[in-house]
């Protein structure tokens, strides 16, 4: 039906503008006729002149014998070669119809070819369209590359497997095709919380028809995201679409929960705090934190205020409270990467040197790896993991990418060079 109305809305703006060419009057004269207008135009010239005596009464006569001469061998011509009696026809309706068949036949190609009832494909994994690191294009036959070299090694990989899922969208114009879904499914086993594939399969709901699925996977992602998830502007954004196109009724997305914050010490405290002793300035910024930890318990379902807590902790210095924080603060939403090497970092400052990490440690050193494969924090302390497990090969794999990784001056070189060396006899 849309193209039917476009075709008919450009048919007639054509024909508006056509209709002033086609009224207008085609004056056609063959070439015998302005050859005889020509001929007729010097015979009265040459009678002026012989009136006016500059021409003699012989030369008059044989000029006007010349010129009767070419007008019975135009005539002959025009006999031969007579031009069609359709051509003053054609010459009127050869534009209007040249100016009609060319944005018809554009339209017929655009329809045949073109794929004008696919939905909009907004996801670039940035809030742009397909933008890879530092802004770089996004290479989709690189991606795919990867990802296929990836399960090759690993078959069950749920970032492969997400990632192929996403280039071969990529690869069909933003349509969620079925090896996609498949692959999406696969890695969906491994990581249900995974938000590009949660993005990815409530899309292909939408493109098959199933808006209110679509949109009850996408509002169930927006509920579990944390409230500075990159990714939750384009969520809302294809939520409203979809339902619109739909004429499906979505609430609106419910206010964020006031933000926790510290307490604030007044002027006069500022001021009583400044003349304190730096121990009593500690015990008196520790009595906010403490403050701060115990309307926390009141109201656990707070996640700023555990990552603030988290924050406070760290900056005093009692690592264990800072972990679980950010404990609390992942139980309600996961953490990104940033957050994650922070939780890492206060859990890595608790372990004793010449003793490996604790369980709670490696968890979270494992989903740091995960997150960012080449994270020094990371390869290190999870390479002394797999030591003390006796796992040496998982430790010499990250600790030889970690010695890749490090400068020719790192302070930590040679000590990680003589342990790859133990490892390796």
């Amino acid at each position: 039906m849309l193209e039917f109305l476009l075709a008919l809305l450009t048919t007639a703006t054509v024909g508006a503008l056509l209709w002033p060419l086609l009224k207008t009057r085609v004056d056609h004269r063959d070439r015998l006729s302005g050859e005889l207008a020509i001929y007729r135009d010097q015979l009265a010239e040459l009678e002026r002149e012989r009136a006016a005596g500059r021409v003699s009464g012989a030369d008059g006569a044989a000029a006007r014998v010349e010129i009767e001469r070419r007008i019975l061998a135009a005539g002959t011509a025009a006999e031969t070669l007579r031009p069609s009696s359709a051509s003053p026809l054609l010459h009127k309706l050869l534009p209007p119809a040249l100016c009609l068949l060319v944005p018809m036949l554009a339209l017929g190609i655009y329809l045949q070819m073109g794929r004008p009832g696919l939905p909009a494909a907004p996801f670039d994994r940035t809030e742009v369209a397909d933008q890879g690191p530092a802004g770089r294009p996004l290479d989709v036959a690189r991606l795919l590359a990867d990802a296929r070299a990836k399960l090759a090694q690993d078959p069950g990989d749920p970032e492969a497997l997400a990632a192929l899922g996403e280039g071969l969208t990529l690869e069909a114009d933003g349509t969620v095709t079925q090896p996609a879904v498949q692959a999406f499914n696969r890695a969906l086993q491994k990581t249900p919380d995974d938000p590009r594939v949660q993005y990815y399969l409530g899309l292909h709901e939408a493109q098959s028809g199933d808006s209110r699925a679509a949109i009850a996977r996408w509002q169930a992602l927006e509920a579990k995201s944390p409230a500075d998830a990159p990714w939750l502007g384009l969520l809302r954004a294809e939520i409203a679409r979809v339902a619109k196109a739909a004429g499906i009724a979505v609430p609106a997305p419910p206010a964020p929960p006031p933000q926790s914050s510290m307490p604030q010490p007044s002027r006069e405290q500022q001021d009583a705090m400044a003349n304190m002793a730096p121990a009593e300035r500690e015990q008196a910024i520790r009595s906010m934190v403490e403050g701060l930890a115990a309307r926390l318990e009141q109201n656990p379902q707070d996640r700023a205020g555990w990552l603030r807590l988290a924050n406070a902790w760290k900056v005093l210095g009692d690592n264990p409270r800072a972990a679980d924080a950010y404990r609390r603060a992942d139980a309600l939403a996961p953490v990104d990467t940033r957050l994650l090497t922070d939780w890492a970092e206060a859990h890595v400052r608790q372990i004793t040197p010449g003793t490996a990490p604790s369980p709670e440690a490696v968890r979270v050193l494992e989903r740091l790896e995960k997150a960012e494969p080449r994270n020094a924090l990371a390869l290190f302390y999870l390479g002394a993991a797999s030591v003390a497990a006796g796992d040496k090969p998982a430790a010499l794999r990250r600790w030889q990418t970690l010695l890749a990784l490090l400068p020719a001056d790192a302070p930590i070189r040679p000590m990680l060079e003589d342990r790859i060396k133990e490892l390796e006899k």
